[in-house]
């Protein structure tokens, strides 16, 4: 039996009344297809919302490393499993797809950098990479955080180093950690450095889109893998700069390969549109979905996700990664 979705985006619009407290999401970058772990936190964020009363809405984050059809294929496989999403507050619901796309909301990225910079908060930074991780790497430099080469600059030395390459944007930090609230870690502080909020060739940075986005979309429950969990911090701060709530955070276990390392598409047969051409069926995949998290009380070889919400208990949730072995060597 092959998978095959006769379900259309339409077909996944779900109406849960303007009244519903907050939402929860998922957001793929259309990089290429999802795989098996993809697939799985997909899942999950849309059980915790949908068990808690939350909307669940969808976001493309189409800002750059787009594939074409890849978004398409990437909602059409979640229908696939039984995954609906909700209309975002304020958007035209006739739309077609009810999903929102992030290269529509440069306006609202304008408007935020705005925000931040008539506040004093932002900063021109002129470093490479290169030079960043040198910088890091050096005794007493913390790794993967900013050193904060380029706060002080005069004016001169900005004028100096625009001649070599233009600025990014980056936040002025005023503090160098911050708590968030997470269901599975807990309360967790995490570093807070002056991350950048628009790349050097003007393309706005994950941290400040996803920010704007959650906030605009009502968001309320982030729930993805756990390692973006030391993200959290960086971006929970910086949606309080802007006057947002934070949201609550869920950091769900990653998928790996049987070698420990991330799944990825190399690791075999580990998307939908492989899985289809080796045969095998929506039930197939939702089995093993099951099987991982695990809900060990829904039905065996489930026709949808739906099939899970009556027996998804999450505090009976696997703390340890799936580690999923390619299907065409079971």
């Amino acid at each position: 039996m092959s998978l095959h979705s006769s379900s259309t985006a339409q077909d996944s619009f779900a109406m849960h009344g303007p009244a519903s407290p907050g939402a929860g999401r998922y957001a793929p970058s259309p990089s290429g297809d999802l795989h098996l772990g993809n697939l799985r936190t997909a899942i999950l964020a849309w059980l915790l919302a949908r068990q808690e009363g939350l909307r669940f809405v969808m976001r493309i984050e189409d800002l750059d490393r787009v594939r074409p059809g890849a978004a398409e294929q990437q909602l059409a496989d979640l229908q696939s499993l039984g995954v609906d999403w909700d209309v975002t507050p304020g958007e035209d619901p006739q739309r077609h797809d009810h999903v929102l796309h992030q290269s529509t909301r440069l306006a609202a990225y304008d408007a935020a950098v705005q925000k931040l910079q008539d506040a004093g908060l932002l900063y021109e930074c002129y470093c490479t990479r290169r030079e960043i991780l040198e910088a890091t790497s050096a005794p007493h430099g913390i790794p993967g955080s900013y050193p904060g080469t380029c706060r002080n600059l005069s004016d001169a030395e900005r004028e100096s180093r625009c001649e070599i390459r233009p600025p990014a944007l980056r936040l002025r930090a005023e503090i160098s950690e911050f708590t968030v609230q997470d269901m599975f870690a807990g309360e967790y502080t995490g570093a807070v450095d002056d991350v950048v909020v628009r790349r050097n060739d003007g393309t706005y940075a994950y941290n400040l889109a996803v920010v704007v986005d959650d906030h605009y979309q009502g968001v309320t429950q982030v729930v993805r893998g756990d390692d973006l969990l030391s993200s959290a911090p960086r971006q929970a701060y910086l949606a309080a700069l802007l006057g947002y709530e934070p949201p609550h955070y869920a950091h769900v276990p990653l998928a790996l390969n049987t070698e420990g390392k991330r799944l990825a598409k190399r690791d075999g047969a580990v998307t939908l549109r492989q899985l289809r051409d080796a045969g095998f069926a929506e039930s197939d995949i939702l089995e093993w979905i099951r099987a991982s998290i695990p809900i060990p009380d829904a039905p065996q070889f489930p026709k949808s996700a739906q099939d899970f919400l009556e027996y998804f208990d999450p505090k009976a949730m696997s703390p340890k990664p799936w580690i999923v072995t390619n299907p065409l060597d079971l």
